[in-house]
C-alpha cells in the first residue's frame, strides 16, 4: 500500500531516514513537530552522535570545541538512532533497506545521505593526505595545525578557503593550488571571484592558480610544471558528489551528477521514497531549472517539506512544494561572505561598493528583478535582498548601485516599508 493511501499521520507507519547529518536529523525532528506518530528510525554511517558540519572547518579544527553534536533529545522525541551502520542497498518493491547487519523494512524512506568529498587521483594511501568532511577528519587534522606544519591545500573553493583561513590562524605556512585561473571558479563568474585572490595574499597564504597536481609524495606535492611544494600535510578540497553509489541497481532515478532526482515535493522516482539535502536535486519554478544545492541551509529547509508531505495536511489542502531561494555563507580570511539565489539566468550584474574594499555586494537581475546576490561584509544587504528575491519586486538599477542606500529602498516602486 502506498504511503499516500495510509491514514495521515497514522501510528502504524514506519519512516526510515538514511543519513544522520543535518538533513536527516531535521527530517526526523520535523516529523515529530508536525504530528507524525509512527516510528522514526535514523540510520547513520558514522558511530558518533549526529553532529553539525560547519564548525568542523573552524572551532573543532582549531581545538576550540570538541564536537558539534545536535542539541536534540532523540529519546524524548521517540527517534530511534542506528549509528555506525552501513546501508548497502534498497529494494523499493519490497520496501526494504539492506544493511551490513540485515534488512530494515520501511513504509516511507527518506534519502538524506548527503555528499562525499571527491578524492584526488593517485593520492589515496599517501601519508599526510587529508579530506575535511567528517568529525574524524577534523580530529586528524587538529594536531597538524597545532604543530604548525607546512600545509598544501588542493582547491581554492569554499572549503579550501575556509581551511586555509584556519591553518593561517594556527600559524601554519599555507599554499593553495588551484587548477583554474581564480578562486571559486566553479561557483562565481570571473569578475566576481577575481577580487578574492587578493584575500589570500593579504592573509599570508600563497595562492597558485593554473596549477595542476602531477602527484603527491610523502612530504611533498609535485605540480605538472615540475614545481615541488614541501607539505607536512595535504588537504584536498576539490568538491563533493552526492553519496548515492549504494543506490545502484535500485531503480531510483539518478541525475547527471549522481544525485537523486526528486520532484517539487521532494519525492524520488520510487513509491514512498523522498530525497533531501546534498544528495538530491529538485525542480525550481522560480529559476526554471533543476537545482542541486550543496549547502547547509538547503539541508535545514528541505526536511520541513518532506515531513509535511509524509504527514499530510487537511483534506483538500495542496501538497507542500519546495522552491527556496538558495542561501549559504562562508567565513574566510576575516570576511563574512553570503550568497542568496541563483545567478546563471541573470541578464544584468550590478556592484554596490568597491570590491577592493572590506565590504561590497554584487547583485544579479533578470528583467529588472533581483535573482541573486553576493554580499561581502554587508549582512543587511543579504537579509533585505533575500526577501526581494522571494517577492520578485522590480528594482531600480541606478538606486541599486548606491551602497549607501538600503536595498529595500532601491525598488522601482520607491522605498519599502519592510522592516
Amino acid at each position: 500500500m502506498s504511503e499516500q493511501t495510509r491514514e495521515r499521520g497514522g501510528a502504524e507507519r514506519r519512516v526510515v531516514v538514511v543519513g544522520a547529518g543535518m538533513a536527516g536529523v531535521q527530517t526526523a525532528v520535523a516529523l515529530r513537530e508536525q504530528g507524525f506518530t509512527g516510528t522514526v528510525t535514523l540510520i547513520g554511517a558514522e558511530p558518533h552522535q549526529p553532529y553539525d558540519r560547519p564548525p568542523l572547518s573552524k572551532a573543532v579544527l582549531l581545538g576550540k570545541a570538541e564536537g558539534s553534536a545536535f542539541d536534540v533529545d532523540f529519546e524524548g522525541l521517540g527517534i530511534e538512532l542506528r549509528l555506525g551502520r552501513e546501508v548497502l542497498g534498497v529494494r523499493p518493491g519490497d520496501h526494504e533497506l539492506d544493511t551490513a547487519i540485515g534488512p530494515v523494512p520501511y513504509d516511507v524512506l527518506v534519502l538524506a545521505g548527503g555528499a562525499e568529498p571527491i578524492r584526488l587521483p593517485g593520492a589515496e594511501g599517501v601519508p599526510g593526505v587529508h579530506l575535511l568532511r567528517t568529525l574524524d577528519d577534523a580530529e586528524r587534522l587538529r594536531p597538524v595545525l597545532a604543530g604548525q606544519h607546512d600545509v598544501v591545500v588542493v582547491g581554492a573553493g569554499w572549503i579550501g578557503a575556509e581551511f586555509a583561513t584556519a591553518a593561517r590562524e594556527a600559524g601554519c605556512a599555507v599554499t593553495v593550488v588551484e587548477a583554474a585561473d581564480r578562486p571559486l571558479a566553479g561557483a562565481l563568474p570571473p569578475e566576481v571571484a577575481a577580487p578574492m585572490a587578493a584575500w589570500y595574499t593579504a592573509s599570508g597564504t600563497v595562492l597558485r592558480t593554473h596549477a595542476r597536481v602531477e602527484r603527491v609524495e610523502p612530504g611533498a606535492v609535485v605540480l605538472d610544471d615540475g614545481t615541488r611544494l614541501p607539505a607536512g600535510a595535504v588537504v584536498v578540497g576539490i568538491g563533493a558528489r552526492p553519496a548515492t553509489a549504494w543506490l545502484a541497481g535500485s531503480g531510483i532515478e539518478l541525475g547527471r551528477h549522481g544525485e537523486v532526482v526528486a520532484d517539487e515535493r521532494l519525492r524520488a522516482s520510487a513509491p514512498d521514497v523522498y530525497a533531501v539535502g546534498d544528495c538530491a536535486s529538485f525542480p525550481s519554478a522560480r529559476y526554471g531549472e533543476r537545482l542541486l544545492v550543496h549547502h547547509w541551509d538547503n539541508a535545514l529547509q528541505g526536511p520541513r517539506t518532506v515531513a509535511a508531505n509524509i504527514v499530510g495536511g487537511p483534506t483538500g489542502e495542496p501538497p507542500a512544494v519546495y522552491d527556496p531561494v538558495p542561501y549559504f555563507w562562508s567565513e574566510q580570511f576575516g570576511r563574512f561572505v553570503q550568497y542568496a539565489g541563483h545567478h546563471p539566468s541573470a541578464d544584468t550584474t550590478l556592484w554596490r561598493g568597491d570590491p577592493s574594499g572590506p565590504a561590497w555586494t554584487v547583485c544579479w537581475l533578470r528583467e529588472g528583478r533581483l535573482v541573486a546576490l553576493l554580499a561581502v561584509g554587508r549582512p543587511r544587504d543579504l537579509a533585505q535582498g533575500r526577501r526581494l528575491i522571494e517577492s520578485g519586486t522590480p528594482m531600480d538599477p541606478e538606486l541599486l548601485r548606491d551602497p549607501a542606500r538600503p536595498l529595500k529602498a532601491a525598488t522601482a516602486q520607491g522605498p519599502s516599508d519592510r522592516p
